[in-house]
């Protein structure tokens, strides 16, 4: 079995769509984005994905998940994600969303249920802003679509090897 761990940290190497936007990207598969040119993010700021504060619930990985925003302060937006089976944590997020630049990034740092890190101390993966449209928002990575103020669907793109596929998380507003 392909390990969790593997193919989220090599979500940061995939992903992509066509957003009219200025900047270069390609598409990886049907709902997300990869940003080609690192430097060359969309503009955006916090206020444009204020939508995604509060608590939310979902279904993904063939689990459950609880994942929270904080309200936009000091240039960040903070989150928690948790993801459980059969009643067990399986993994942990932290999430950050910064404004660099005139731009977005979404960092994000996992964790194990008995929360040992997989990244480094020092790393994380940086998904870049790729484009913003009225009702989604799409990270080199991942895309996140309002579907209503109680629902959004979100789609990370995962890799192993040359194979590469989305799954897709179901939110619902607490």
């Amino acid at each position: 079995m392909i390990s969790l761990v593997r193919l989220l940290v090599g979500v940061a190497i995939a992903t992509s769509l066509t957003i009219d936007v200025a900047t270069a990207q390609t598409q990886r598969t049907e709902h997300t984005y990869r940003l080609d040119e690192p430097g060359e993010q969309a503009p955006g700021t916090l206020a444009d994905v204020s939508w995604l504060v509060g608590s939310w619930t979902g279904s993904a990985f063939e689990g459950t998940f609880e994942e929270v925003w904080n309200r936009p302060s000091a240039g960040t937006m903070v989150g928690m994600f948790k993801l459980m089976k059969a009643g067990k944590v399986e993994f942990y997020e932290l999430l950050l969303l910064t404004e660099e630049e005139g731009s977005l990034h979404l960092k994000v740092k996992h964790f194990n249920a008995d929360f040992s890190a997989w990244e480094e101390k020092h790393d994380y993966v940086d998904f870049r802003l790729v484009g913003l449209e009225e009702d989604a928002v799409h990270f080199s990575g991942i895309s996140f679509y309002r579907v209503d103020d109680g629902e959004i669907h979100a789609y990370l793109a995962l890799r192993d090897g040359d194979k590469v596929w989305e799954e897709k998380l179901i939110y619902n507003r607490d």
